[in-house]
């Protein structure tokens, strides 16, 4: 919450007391501003931190706009006025009450005595102003973590149908004990890493090099030439980071078992940009792998196909192309992108 400028307004419409008290505001640095009207100065209130009025300028004027102003005051504020009155003049009480945190000088005043009691008065409304941005981040740090539970229990039971599906689909393609642990072990890891880079943002989000750097690290050789990530940083958000780093997974193992990363020759390129238009933003993410053995379209759809085509348009809302061609396959993603964070490529 930015705090407003600690500024005293000054109403006193008759005589030399609005310059004099100018005056004296400004010798000890205060800044102030002479208003002409009790309207005119109710108008400028809640951009000020103080204010003083002579006793008749308020007797003599329409006092329900000041009352309105009041009625709607936060519970944490409680503004200060300065109020001037005749020296052995008995409080007006009416005004008292109006007011509410009123302090009274009489006149003629000593210049040191408005001095202080305009200090006293800016750092009085200081501390209101520190007590209210408190009260507004703590506000808005309930509704972050109302949103993050909320998000959790979604998270949870989204991470909970994940790997039911994965223990049901990785059954299903495997026929033997020890291929059905590895492969169902190698999945739950990669679901892990992902879920690790999600939990350790703030925002809940995932960056696009590194759920594939996860995954294709480990190929990589000396020179760094085997594996080639091209593209803008782009922060993915959970409901796109988790199937996507499920592909990856699944384009990696099927590379190390069948294509570019089966032979030391082999190479994968990914590439990735984005692009804006009215509809939003959408990421472009093509896969090429190279240098491998002859590639052959597979002759039965395994969970691995699934996860690509059906799990990532069902998800993700994305358009997938798979290519087998002979040199090497290609795989193509576009999915919409929220408004988020894109910053420098690397």
């Amino acid at each position: 919450m930015a705090q407003p400028e600690p500024i005293a307004l000054i109403l006193a419409p008759g005589g030399r007391d609005a310059r004099i008290a100018t005056a004296i505001l400004a010798e000890v640095g205060v800044p102030s501003r002479i208003k002409d009207s009790l309207a005119d100065l109710v108008e400028n209130l809640d951009t000020a931190a103080c204010a003083v009025i002579t006793e008749e300028a308020l007797l003599r004027s329409d006092r329900r706009a000041i009352a309105d102003w009041s009625e709607r005051q936060p519970p944490w504020s409680d503004f200060p006025f300065i109020v001037l009155n005749h020296r052995g003049a008995s409080p007006d009480e009416r005004l008292t009450g109006l007011l509410g945190n009123v302090t009274l000088l009489e006149r003629p005043f000593h210049p040191a005595v408005l001095a202080n009691a305009v200090r006293s008065a800016l750092r009085a409304r200081h501390r209101q102003w520190e007590v209210a941005a408190y009260l507004d981040e703590r506000q808005k740090t309930h509704e972050r973590q109302a949103l993050l539970i909320r998000e959790l229990h979604h998270r949870v039971k989204n991470t909970l149908a994940t790997v039911q599906g994965l223990l049901g689909a990785t059954a299903r393609s495997t026929t033997d004990v020890e291929t059905f642990y590895q492969s169902f072990s190698n999945r739950i890891v990669s679901l892990g890493k992902t879920h690790t880079l999600l939990t350790e943002d703030y925002w809940q989000t995932a960056p696009l090099h590194e759920l594939l750097e996860n995954e294709l690290s480990p190929y990589n050789d000396a020179d760094g030439q085997r594996i080639r990530l091209e593209g803008p940083v782009i922060e993915l958000a959970a409901d796109l980071a988790v199937p996507t780093g499920m592909a990856f997974h699944e384009l990696t193992t099927n590379a190390a078992k069948h294509g570019a990363l089966s032979q030391p020759g082999g190479r994968i390129s990914i590439v990735w940009n984005v692009t804006a238009a009215e509809a939003g933003r959408r990421l472009h993410l093509t896969w090429t792998e190279s240098g491998g053995p002859a590639v052959e379209a597979p002759k039965r759809k395994g969970f691995g196909s699934t996860l690509l085509q059906r799990v990532l348009a069902q998800q993700c809302n994305a358009t997938v192309t798979i290519d087998y061609a002979p040199t090497g396959l290609r795989f193509h993603m576009e999915a919409p992108l929220p408004e988020e964070r894109l910053v420098p490529t690397y």
